[in-house]
């Protein structure tokens, strides 16, 4: 197997973002990739960033997973936004995750649209786009991609994952699948499994998807239009579950855009054009039929589901440190969704620390400056380092 690099060039059709050039990337693959599902999936490659660098013994690594809108691209300049990257408060040099002192690794998760295999590329069997070809895939297909990554730069244990919200179910997914691979497991926000009302909102976004006519059953990629108002609209619903009800009060109220109303269907209160402008500048970075497939990849998730709803059975060879992170205001994935895991980790012994942060930021609670979970990671990752000789 091979680690190549390529020029991504990404065609976007949006104001100052056209085509991004000569945007280099770590790839690795092709490999083929055994799916939960049954199927194979050939030809898979899995793009991803780097920094900072391995030490002698290479039990310095660290990989960290971004959430369902998220991407490699944790810290620096990400190429397509050009924006900088979702923890570059914490990702970096002399930060909470020092690339001074630690190796860290962030992937595009399987059916991605940076990069990584996904819907939109290209079936190579027919020459065109999978589009809604594609198979279905889990949480644990994107770990045990990310698992062959990780042995094709060998390294034999990780000294951590980390990640929020989907990101965390794949910390949980290491942690219980392959529990001799990490030294220490930090799931943020997140849960063992998605709620009915969780499972619902996603489902009310793939509607608004597949219900724009210019969705086309997912052939859109060769069309001069795209589904942009049904991905816009997911990902506006998406955004109210992200934000508590005081930060959408506190950040916005009933403030009105103007003085004078619309009297019609303007956006007349400046928290719906908050909203109209998530939609529209997500709809530049993201592909549609990516969205449809991993917001199903977190429905599916359960991993209590091979043990007959044993949450403690999935873990009963974890060995790895695991520190389980909530916030008070998060209303997608509460705090007793942790306290579930705790319980169940509790149950076999294992070496768990659980705190659930003060925070009127909701959900989003992990990408923001929160100061308190902030000290919380950096004593964690600071004494696991310690124990482990780093």
């Amino acid at each position: 197997m091979l680690i190549i690099y390529f020029n991504i060039e990404t065609k976007i059709k949006r104001k100052k973002i056209n085509n991004i050039k000569d945007k280099i990337q770590k790839i690795f693959g092709p490999i083929k990739l055994s799916l939960e599902g049954g199927q194979t999936l050939k030809g898979t490659t899995i793009a991803y960033s780097t920094w900072g660098a391995l030490n002698t013994e290479k039990s310095n690594a660290i990989l960290i997973c971004h959430a369902l809108t998220g991407d490699q691209f944790v810290t620096g300049k990400n190429p397509i936004t050009n924006r900088n990257g979702w923890w570059e408060s914490i990702v970096g040099p002399n930060k909470i995750f020092d690339t001074n002192k630690y190796f860290i690794i962030c992937s595009n998760v399987l059916g991605g649209c940076m990069g990584t295999t996904g819907p939109s590329s290209i079936n190579e069997q027919e020459n065109v786009q999978y589009g809604m070809k594609f198979p279905i895939f889990t949480i644990k297909d994107m770990v045990n991609l990310q698992l062959a990554l990780i042995d094709s730069l060998e390294i034999d244990q990780l000294f951590s994952v980390v990640g929020g919200s989907m990101g965390g179910m794949q910390a949980l997914e290491w942690a219980s699948s392959y529990p001799e691979r990490v030294y220490s497991s930090i799931p943020i926000a997140t849960s063992y499994r998605h709620s009915a009302q969780n499972i619902a909102f996603h489902e009310v976004g793939r509607q608004a998807i597949m219900n724009d006519p210019n969705w086309q059953q997912g052939n859109y990629y060769n069309k001069e239009v795209k589904p942009r108002h049904g991905l816009s609209v997911a990902r506006m619903i998406a955004h109210i579950t992200y934000l508590s009800e005081g930060a959408f009060q506190e950040k916005f109220g009933r403030d009105m855009q103007s003085k004078v109303l619309s009297w019609g269907f303007d956006a007349d209160f400046q928290v719906e054009s908050y909203l109209r402008h998530q939609g529209i500048s997500f709809v530049d970075r993201f592909d549609a039929n990516s969205y449809l497939y991993i917001t199903r990849a977190m429905d599916y998730f359960d991993l209590s589901h091979s043990y007959d709803g044993d949450l403690s059975a999935a873990f009963k060879n974890t060995k790895c440190k695991i520190l389980i992170v909530s916030f008070t205001s998060d209303w997608l994935f509460p705090s007793s969704e942790s306290l579930a895991i705790v319980k169940a980790l509790n149950k076999t012994a294992a070496d768990v620390s659980f705190i659930e942060v003060e925070s009127d930021k909701g959900h989003d609670s992990f990408l923001l400056e929160v100061k308190d979970f902030y000290e919380i990671l950096s004593g964690f990752i600071s004494g696991a380092a310690r124990k482990k000789g780093i």
